[in-house]
């Protein structure tokens, strides 16, 4: 083939390929600004800074080999107990299935978590993402164990046994009595009534990502600094 044909083939090939590439990028950016926009208006009361943490934390969990999850629960314990401050949405439909009361672990705080832990017999809740696994039937019924994803922040959820499971202290009768819902051994644990929906929705892979403005956890989390090389190899 002549030099000249050649050269005039190739350039309307780039010509073409080019913008296509470029449409893309562009796609895939706007996927996750939409799935944003459209979660931060069906859950107004969740924070708009706790929800962009979570979705990178979920997209960098994606990124690195974590199956993408249908369902994503959000916990905010920056929020008081006596708030509800779970919030379960399906990804796929972009709705809202469920906001929920939630406790933190009995040493993490009174009406507010303020101290977190990986550490056994510390009673305290995990910060950072997890994966719902698989569910069964223990002495708190219907519950749901949680593996964490972050070294040395929630990955020892399961050696601890952090699940989550219905308390009938996560109830709004604890908050007139004491002022706040009761607290757990550090599990995320909802009323006794809404058990069995979480589980559901949440078992089989799906990512829970609980949240408190911790400032080292912040800025040292490998799913919210995914730039980094220290994401853990998943499951």
């Amino acid at each position: 083939m002549p030099a000249k044909r050649l050269i005039k083939l190739l350039g309307k090939f780039f010509a073409i390929t080019l913008p296509l590439t470029q449409v893309t990028t562009a796609s895939a950016s706007s996927f996750d600004s939409d799935l944003y926009a459209s979660l931060a208006a069906i859950a107004p009361e969740l924070s708009r800074t706790v929800l962009k943490t979570a979705l990178k934390a979920t997209n960098c969990a994606v990124n690195q080999g974590t199956a993408e999850p249908r369902r994503l629960a959000i916990i905010d314990y920056s929020l008081p107990s006596t708030e509800k401050r779970l919030w379960i949405f399906d990804l796929q439909q972009r709705s809202l299935l469920l906001q929920e009361l939630v406790a933190h672990g009995r040493n993490s705080g009174e009406l507010s978590a303020t101290a977190f832990s990986n550490t056994l017999g510390s009673y305290q809740s995990s910060l950072g993402l997890f994966v719902g696994d698989e569910s069964y039937s223990g002495k708190h019924g219907y519950s749901l164990r949680l593996d964490g994803l972050e070294p040395g922040v929630n990955d020892l959820a399961r050696e601890r046994a952090i699940v989550i499971h219905g308390a009938d202290y996560v109830d709004p009768g604890w908050i007139d009595e004491h002022g706040r819902i009761g607290r757990s051994l550090g599990c995320p644990a909802v009323p006794r009534e809404a058990a069995q929906q979480v589980v559901d929705n949440l078992k089989g892979g799906q990512l829970i990502f609980t949240y408190y403005p911790d400032q080292e956890w912040l800025n040292s989390s490998s799913y919210l600094n995914c730039d980094t090389p220290r994401v853990a190899a998943n499951r």
